[in-house]
């Protein structure tokens, strides 16, 4: 999910349907309501964020600061105009990047990735690897058996999701507040059970068993063969 925070709502509803049509849950906030919804949701919740994207508005090296200080999500400011002086206080404030408008919604996602690359130890490191299924993150395709395997956006989503949180057991509304966004009305949350039976599918037909365990009402985790067979 990519966050979008301006005070012109006409132009972070823009940004939502262009981000959109890249792939990706956006969800546009008023700088005042997203510090109130950023400084009042859990850790877990915010790890559904991939990137936010700072618009034109007073306080926001401030808005900047309280992103980066409680989180490593990044946080890319776009500019009307290039002036050294703002530019400069926009880094000190702590953010990722920088960028002079008028910006592709392609390229905002492609520094957002970059961006993700830069802040993992290491550029190839898995997420996942364990009997034959390889998760990278940042929209890399997966790995099963060794052979690179192309899903549908979504589903390479929710297993990102669940790899980061591997060792914990995720939620219904964690996953589709991570795929859809915070405040899409116009898809029903069950549609991730659907996405999760798909993929199931996909990956026992390959494995020869099915990874992503569930429990009702504890939610979903990445399990492994050993876990299984115990």
């Amino acid at each position: 999910m990519i966050v979008v925070v301006d005070d012109r709502m006409d132009v972070a509803d823009a940004y939502k349907t262009t981000i959109g049509r890249e792939g990706y849950a956006t969800v546009c906030f008023n700088p005042d309501d997203f510090v109130a919804w950023f400084n009042s949701t859990q850790e877990i919740d915010l790890a559904s964020v991939e990137a936010v994207v700072l618009g034109e508005f007073e306080e926001r090296e401030n808005v900047t600061r309280n992103v980066k200080s409680k989180s490593n999500i990044p946080a890319i400011a776009l500019i009307d105009f290039k002036a050294l002086d703002s530019t400069l206080r926009l880094f000190m404030a702590g953010a990722d990047d920088v960028v002079h408008k008028p910006v592709h919604a392609r390229e905002l996602v492609a520094r957002i990735g970059a961006i993700g690359r830069r802040n993992s130890t290491q550029l190839s490191q898995a997420l996942w690897s364990q009997d034959g299924l390889v998760i990278y993150g940042g929209g890399r395709d997966i790995e099963l058996n060794g052979t690179v395997m192309k899903i549908p956006r979504r589903e390479l989503r929710i297993l990102e999701f669940l790899a980061k949180h591997k060792g914990r057991r995720v939620s219904r509304s964690q996953i589709f507040s991570a795929v859809y966004g915070v405040l899409d009305e116009a898809v029903e949350e069950c549609v991730v059970e659907s996405h999760i039976s798909k993929l199931r599918k996909k990956l026992k037909e390959v494995l020869g068993y099915d990874p992503i365990d569930t429990q009702r009402f504890l939610g979903y985790q990445l399990t492994n063969r050993q876990s299984v067979a115990a």
